[in-house]
């Protein structure tokens, strides 16, 4: 009964469902991104900064104990609806693991390594890009796996504000009472978690050998 009525709706629907696929992605890769391009940057930058390091770690960690929804909602008055307040909530729920594992990466590179970089003639820019950060990339990969995977988890709540994506299916499918439902929402979401924790995965123990 319930794979007839998943298969009914695929038949009469399927440009629906493809539309919210897509819109959870976009929504799930801009907040990764957006995290990337916070958090790499200040991460690599208070591994020298030792002073104000746990300030600021500690800080971001403040924001993993208020739940998405409770930001989505502190957001919704600046924002209003849609993409933006959702993208907000997403790109700080990604932001811890991302900028404490740039942090240990960063500050686990042997200090001799550096200095050699240095004797070499290299800038503080070239040592950060030619020789810091491949030798910190499988770690800070470790953070962006672990942020995407919650990323792709917690998009679904972008519905809740007006947004677009699978959420949709489950929100509906929780409100009728209909199993169909649920499991054309969860079961791709699922899917998107899996997918994108084996490939961080596969990439981070490639980046391991050399």
């Amino acid at each position: 009964m319930v794979w007839k009525e998943i298969q009914t709706y695929f038949q009469e629907n399927a440009s629906v469902f493809w539309s919210n696929l897509l819109s959870h992605i976009e929504l799930s890769l801009a907040a990764v991104g957006v995290a990337l391009l916070i958090c790499v940057p200040l991460g690599i930058w208070i591994s020298r900064k030792l002073a104000v390091a746990d300030y600021i770690i500690n800080g971001i960690n403040m924001f993993r104990v208020v739940p998405s929804l409770a930001i989505l909602a502190l957001a919704m008055p600046v924002l209003g609806v849609g993409f933006l307040p959702a993208l907000l909530a997403l790109t700080v729920l990604a932001c811890p693991p991302i900028i404490i594992n740039t942090y240990v990466a960063f500050r686990e590179i042997d200090a001799g390594i550096k200095e050699a970089a240095k004797g070499m003639g290299m800038t503080p820019l070239q040592t950060v890009l030619k020789v810091e950060f491949p030798l910190a990339l499988p770690v800070m990969l470790a953070g962006v796996r672990s942020a995407s995977v919650e990323v792709i988890a917690s998009a679904t709540l972008a519905v809740l504000i007006g947004g677009s994506g699978l959420g949709s299916y489950i929100i509906n499918g929780v409100s009728m009472m209909s199993k169909s439902y649920l499991l054309i929402g969860a079961v791709p979401v699922a899917l998107l978690a899996i997918a994108s924790e084996s490939v961080f995965a596969y990439i981070q123990k490639r980046l391991s050998y050399y």
